[in-house]
């Protein structure tokens, strides 16, 4: 059984025409510009590929030579797919020099050097599908063997672009032979397996970026850019599980602005919202790059240091004092802001919620003892489950009695 390679091409452009009506129609739905790049590229694509196929030889010489430069246009459209895609503007002139070139270098041509415009018509294709792999490489944010099909892609998008162009001439040749070999069918078979490929490749890098923005939205602090309670916790995990396994000790803080519901009723929600994005930049600005921050209530911080409890009291005591001396003022007149500052440090591998509870009961403590200060825990706590109700929002337990 023989299969005709023109119906394969002819197949393949019209897979690559329905993908790309569906990467269009997605595009405007999730307003995502990358997807419309490249929903017109595929279409641009499968046209040229389609009347280069059906009617290459009854084009004349000025429409043929349209046909083939729209694709380049559209290989142009795939590298600045990419472009789009990592957050960079379009390159227009990058994006029309392939036809340009296309089409100074084939009319300068003698007319019977089918070869050397075939050898132009590659190398054109090839630097576009160099582009795009470059694009994407550059831009890798997860492992090679997760990432590598984004760059592998292109590079083959290359080929299956280019031939079809390089083999139209002798896919209508005198050739019997050729145009029915078993190589063309394969070749038309790729065709269309690239074209859904190329489409998965596309969704796989859309679906990563939607994850990834719905992970950090779920684990960030909208107001402060900080970790949230969520986020906070689950770095926690590792930076305990990593210091753990080093032996290190790790020290918790717990921040708590103070009089910040006075604040909110004097100055306004506004001005509360300004205090809450400086606190949480001063709170950024002194400690390491290796240690952790997050908002986990309203005026509440946390933060987790791998260090000492002698060092993390330190920096605490700096946080403390640039809050202090900050120096906020409104049209109403100067706003104090202070913190009260609870710490509490233990040996390797404690548990967050242990360190948490403990600097919570040194926070209270600093609270009771006047404010702005820094107050360390003296012991761990041997249950977790008042903490842990205080943090539901729910009260102590009957049986034991209530601190005020």
């Amino acid at each position: 059984m023989s299969l005709d390679s023109i119906t394969l091409y002819l197949m393949a452009t019209l897979v690559a025409a329905l993908l790309g009506a569906m990467l269009l129609f997605f595009g405007r739905q999730e307003r995502n510009p990358a997807l419309k790049w490249w929903g017109i590229a595929y279409l641009l694509g499968a046209a040229s590929v389609a009347l280069w196929t059906i009617a290459g030889n009854a084009l004349g010489d000025m429409l043929s030579l349209a046909v083939n430069a729209v694709g380049f246009v559209a290989c142009g459209m795939v590298w600045n797919a990419a472009r789009v895609f990592h957050g960079r503007k379009p390159n227009v002139p990058g994006l029309l020099l392939g036809a340009v070139g296309w089409i100074a270098a084939v009319t300068s041509l003698d007319p019977h050097a089918a070869a050397l415009r075939m050898t132009i018509g590659a190398a054109i294709v090839a630097i576009y599908a160099a582009l795009t792999a470059t694009e994407l490489w550059s831009e890798r944010r997860k492992a090679l063997q997760r990432r590598w099909p984004a760059v592998a892609v292109p590079v083959l998008h290359g080929f299956v672009l280019m031939l079809p162009i390089v083999l139209g001439d002798m896919l209508r040749s005198s050739d019997e032979q050729f145009s029915s070999s078993i190589w063309v069918t394969v070749f038309s078979i790729e065709l269309v397996l690239y074209a859904v490929g190329t489409v998965f490749v596309i969704f796989m890098l859309v679906s990563e970026r939607m994850v990834t923005a719905h992970k950090n939205a779920a684990s960030m602090d909208p107001l402060t850019g900080m970790l949230n309670r969520r986020g906070f916790a689950e770095a926690c995990a590792r930076v305990i599980e990593r210091e753990a396994e080093a032996g290190r000790p790790v020290t918790a803080l717990i921040f708590d602005i103070d009089h910040f519901k006075g604040i909110n009723d004097r100055f306004g929600h506004p001005a509360g919202d300004e205090i809450l994005k400086l606190f949480a930049t001063i709170v950024v600005n002194n400690l390491r790059i290796s240690d952790l921050s997050g908002r986990i209530g309203g005026e509440e911080f946390a933060a987790l240091l791998p260090c000492s409890l002698e060092e993390a009291v330190l920096v605490a005591e700096r946080v403390r004092e640039a809050f202090e001396t900050s120096g906020i003022v409104v049209e109403e007149g100067p706003v104090d802001t202070t913190v009260s500052i609870g710490v509490a440090g233990g040996p390797a591998g404690t548990e967050l919620e242990v360190l948490l509870a403990a600097a919570d009961t040194a926070l209270y403590q600093a609270k009771r003892s006047g404010r702005n200060r820094v107050e360390t825990a003296e012991e761990l706590p041997l249950s977790l489950e008042n903490w842990r109700r205080k943090t539901a929002g729910l009260p102590p337990p009957k049986s034991r009695p209530v601190v005020a």
